[in-house]
């Protein structure tokens, strides 16, 4: 359960971070909210999921979910560049979050 959850957090740190950037610095109320209450859920999910996934590991798979997602949603709206060597190294990072995940014993 612990991983379902950091990996719902991740999910949330993307979210806070689109809403970051759609807020132009806290000038936008609706954006503003999103980000307040993402940044709050994905906090609190991962200090759940840190009670059982080492803190490392924890911190490096939640910041690889929420960077993966905010940059692939930037490459789907048109705000980031689209390459094949950027889609590349999102997949390496995928990949490192995956490998993370299988060595680290948990369930």
């Amino acid at each position: 359960m612990a991983w379902v959850t950091l990996v719902l957090s991740g999910v949330m740190e993307a979210v806070w971070a689109v809403a970051l950037g759609k807020s132009n610095g806290f000038q936008h109320a609706l954006p503003t909210l999103v980000f307040v209450v993402g940044i709050i859920l994905s906090m609190l999910g991962l200090a759940h999921a840190t009670k059982t996934i080492p803190m490392g590991t924890a911190y490096a798979v939640w910041t690889g979910i929420g960077a993966a997602l905010t940059v692939a949603y930037g490459m789907v709206t048109g705000s980031e560049p689209v390459s094949v060597v950027r889609i590349a190294l999102i997949c390496g990072l995928v990949g490192c979050v995956i490998g993370l995940k299988l060595v680290s014993g948990e369930a």
